[in-house]
């Protein structure tokens, strides 16, 4: 699976993107960005694509008036979000303002979802045991 790697401007044009709250953690993902509140994913970058957690109806909605694209590798896309159109990567501020504006409706509803709790840690395996 190959993994799309975003240029320097894809992952400023995606920060520009992210509501600016304290709540809200991006960090890197396999070459790429996430955004988080609670522990859960609300947007993230894929190569050039801003891919963000809606809603069903607020999906439904983008997916109907937009030329959205999947989000995640080709083979395998992550279920539930929806990639933002790719025209409004080229194209002027008033694309960006309205990734902005579906990136914070990811944020909100996202933000409404149950904290994902923290995974237990590992037991070691002791030396020598085979998986």
């Amino acid at each position: 699976m190959q993994m799309p790697k975003p240029s320097e401007e894809d992952k400023e044009r995606f920060r520009a993107a992210v509501p600016d709250h304290p709540d809200v953690v991006v960090k890197p993902m396999f070459g790429n960005l996430g955004a988080f509140v609670n522990g859960n994913m609300f947007a993230g970058l894929f190569g050039p694509t801003i891919g963000v957690r809606l809603s069903e109806a607020d999906r439904t909605l983008l997916e109907s008036s937009e030329r959205t694209v999947p989000f995640g590798p080709e083979e395998r896309p992550m279920g539930g979000y929806v990639g933002l159109p790719e025209v409004w990567n080229e194209e002027g501020d008033g694309d960006q303002a309205r990734a902005r504006a579906w990136v914070m409706k990811a944020y909100a509803y996202v933000a409404g979802l149950p904290p994902k709790e923290p995974k237990a840690p590992k037991e070691p395996k002791a030396r020598g045991q085979k998986k």
